[in-house]
């Protein structure tokens, strides 16, 4: 609020009316309003005030103009600085209409309905907002059409094609446009009412017609309700659209098209399948390796192989894939021996004694990647700051190896402990050939906490920064992205227990970045004896062909490292 002053200066009231009245000054005050400080009647105007005058009739006159110039300023600054103001409240106050509309009211009610799977009292609701021309966006109906596709009753599938239908025949102002949800909702419930024909339509629809880009979940239930039924042909070909459409399928879609053509004894698409497997998921759940299990114990299995082929097209198919397959078909014939195994620390199959492979990972692939990964950092992080980071790792590298320093700093406790970090990079060390210190990469958080306030800290923080081992990332930075492009730019291991499941690491993909962290990351435990060191394994852990026919399934372990991998090994009982 702007204070209210007198002056007791002789003051001529007309100079003050002019001052306040002309069209200049309106301007200026309209511009002094933006700021935040009060605005002075009497001192922001380029002139010294004369000295107090004895004549009280002067100075009251010339008081009481200046209280109205006061009044007057306070007038114009409060319709100024009161714009921004009334168009928060003009936003907050048409939220505020939406969501106490008809219409909005009916959205808050069927999104409680939705978290508790009440379907009949959202169908009552529809039936009453349209006895009440309430009106319905696309919103109301994608959550009427999912619990419809829920429900699992006639009366919901019937009531779900209903609305969609009333949705689809409205007139110009009252259809309404359906999107990605609405048609994926909709594949359902055709797959519910077991028409995956229907479904499959819905989302060529959603391509062809509307120019919607389908998502995997879109082709789910066209997908499932065909292999359910046994159609193989028209399973694959919604493969074949998904493929041409850009999307790629996972592991559920993948054990499908493998079932389907399990039962329909299509060995050739078996085979295309676990190459498939093999590419895309490397390491399988326990469905699907029971599933993988079944097809080797099998008749069909039994009878499917060459006998004779050629030995040296096996061996360059293997050198020109990268190693571990060869994509030649089934190799050999009669029955299959299937056990779990596990394979020892020289990647040796415990059942068969067949040594596992490293599969390469081509070098233009890691120049390709940390490219993509730069980019990547670029857009995500304050993209000066990344660059300098960049060009620091290029004076300061190659590195041997790059220490997650927060994640190392919590070994042992759920706090950050610095003194086990010093130890963790203390035996990192000894990975370097050269016996060189491992690039440590810290958030300056860690940097300045209290526990790194004592003189030894300093001193070791002081030591890495001066041997170009201690790069500590910026205020507001994540750090993951600095210590992932030092290890990939530099070629080298980075020590880190961080599994790289969550949003970032998902945005890298499902291709080259679980290759490369399988060959690079040494994860650390804590033994009677001090750190123990979990070097990357000498073997790709992933579906592995051999160039005798014999096949080995990895199976997915979690988060222990430490637990002994299952895998499936088949092989010829007469090779």
């Amino acid at each position: 609020m702007l204070l209210n002053l007198k002056p007791t200066f002789n003051l001529s009231p007309s100079l003050l009316k002019t001052l306040f009245i002309t069209k200049k000054t309106s301007s200026f005050l309209l511009n002094r309003s933006r700021s935040l400080k009060p605005i002075n009647p009497i001192t922001q105007f380029g002139f010294r005030p004369r000295k107090s005058s004895q004549h009280l009739c002067t100075a009251a006159a010339a008081a009481k103009s200046a209280d109205d110039g006061a009044i007057l300023i306070r007038k114009r600054r409060s319709h100024v600085t009161n714009q921004p103001q009334q168009l928060q409240m003009s936003g907050k106050a048409e939220k505020r209409a939406r969501r106490e509309s008809p219409s909005g009211i009916l959205l808050s009610h069927l999104c409680r309905c939705s978290k508790e799977s009440n379907t009949e009292e959202a169908l009552r609701l529809y039936d009453e907002a349209l006895l009440n021309n309430v009106p319905l966006n696309v919103e109301h109906y994608n959550k009427l059409l999912y619990l419809c596709s829920s429900s699992n009753t006639n009366l919901g599938l019937k009531r779900g094609f209903d609305i969609y239908k009333r949705m689809e025949s409205g007139n110009n102002d009252t259809k309404v446009v359906p999107n990605e949800a609405t048609f994926t909702t909709m594949a359902r419930l055709a797959a519910a009412r077991e028409d995956p024909e229907l479904a499959f339509d819905l989302v060529k629809k959603m391509k062809e017609g509307c120019g919607i880009s389908p998502r995997l979940r879109s082709y789910v239930p066209a997908l499932s309700g065909f292999c359910k039924k046994g159609m193989a042909d028209k399973a694959y070909e919604v493969d074949s659209y998904m493929i041409d459409n850009g999307v790629a399928a996972e592991e559920d879609e993948l054990a499908m098209l493998l079932q389907v053509s399990f039962d329909t004894k299509r060995e050739d698409k078996v085979y295309e399948m676990l190459q498939r497997l093999r590419a895309t998921v490397r390491q399988v759940s326990e469905d699907t390796a029971t599933l993988v299990e079944d097809w080797f114990k099998s008749d069909c299995a039994k009878g499917v192989g060459k006998v004779k082929w050629d030995v040296g097209k096996v061996k360059e198919a293997v050198v020109k894939g990268g190693g571990g397959w060869h994509g030649q078909g089934w190799l050999g014939n009669g029955k299959w021996k299937v056990v779990r195994t596990e394979m020892d620390e020289k990647g040796v199959c415990q059942c068969c004694g067949e040594k596992l492979v490293s599969v390469d990972i081509d070098p233009s692939e890691t120049e390709n990647f940390a490219s993509s990964l730069s980019t990547l950092a670029c857009q995500r992080e304050t993209r000066a700051d990344f660059l300098l980071f960049q060009e620091w790792v290029q004076k300061h590298g190659p590195f041997d190896a790059v220490v997650d320093g927060a994640n190392l700093g919590h070994i042992k406790k759920n706090y950050f402990d610095f003194n086990e970090l010093k130890s963790a990079v203390n035996s990192a060390r000894k990975l370097s050939p050269s016996n060189k210190l491992p690039l440590v990469i810290l958030h300056s958080c860690r940097v300045k906490g209290r526990d790194n306030g004592n003189s030894r800290n300093k001193t070791t923080l002081q030591h890495w920064k001066e041997s170009g081992a201690l790069y500590v990332t910026p205020h507001g930075s994540n750090d993951d992205w600095y210590w992932l492009y030092a290890a990939i730019s530099s070629k080298c291991l980075v020590v880190t227990n961080d599994e790289m499941r969550d949003h970032l690491f998902a945005l890298l993909g499902t291709s080259f970045f679980p290759r490369w962290k399988e060959k690079h990351q040494v994860r650390v435990s804590v033994s009677r004896e001090g750190l123990k060191f979990h070097m990357p394994p000498p073997y790709s852990i992933v579906i592995q062909e051999s160039e005798q026919g014999s096949w080995h399934v990895p199976t997915v372990t979690g988060d222990d490292f430490e637990t002994r991998r299952q895998w499936v090994c088949a092989t010829r009982t007469n090779s």
